[in-house]
């Protein structure tokens, strides 16, 4: 069995990938959606998509809502994904992305935004302020 090797994305998929993953949690009700420059002080990605969701209901539409828009894109699919088992933080690993999905208890309990206050943030939407 042959292996194919797949190109990487090329910063601009990845950006709009990242963006249509933001679009998507809102789209969905997803609160507080932010997007962060991870890529100069974290090897494993470029970007965080960060959301949260009132409820695990949401937070499963949410992530699913964020597969079907990246695939819709022509991007990839997550690499890994975690936390459908309790949908309190699920991961979408998109390798030069990754997207988190919180329930908000759970965002308020790891606050990723003081982590990663620092970072950059990308301006996903006209229509939405970051």
């Amino acid at each position: 069995m042959s292996h194919v090797p797949v190109p990487a994305p090329d910063d601009d998929s990845t950006e709009r990938w990242a963006r249509e993953a933001a679009l998507a949690a809102h789209d969905k009700q997803g609160t507080d959606t932010v997007v962060f420059r991870v890529g100069e002080v974290l090897a494993v990605a470029d970007l965080f998509v960060v959301t949260s969701a009132p409820n695990t209901r949401q937070v499963r539409a949410i992530s699913e809502e964020v597969e079907h828009r990246v695939a819709t894109l022509g991007g990839p699919k997550p690499r890994r994904v975690e936390g459908l088992d309790d949908l309190r933080w699920v991961l979408l690993d998109y390798g030069d992305f990754v997207m988190h999905v919180f329930l908000d208890e759970t965002r308020r309990y790891y606050d990723l935004e003081r982590l990663w206050s620092d970072a950059p943030r990308l301006v996903w939407s006209d229509e939405v302020a970051p």
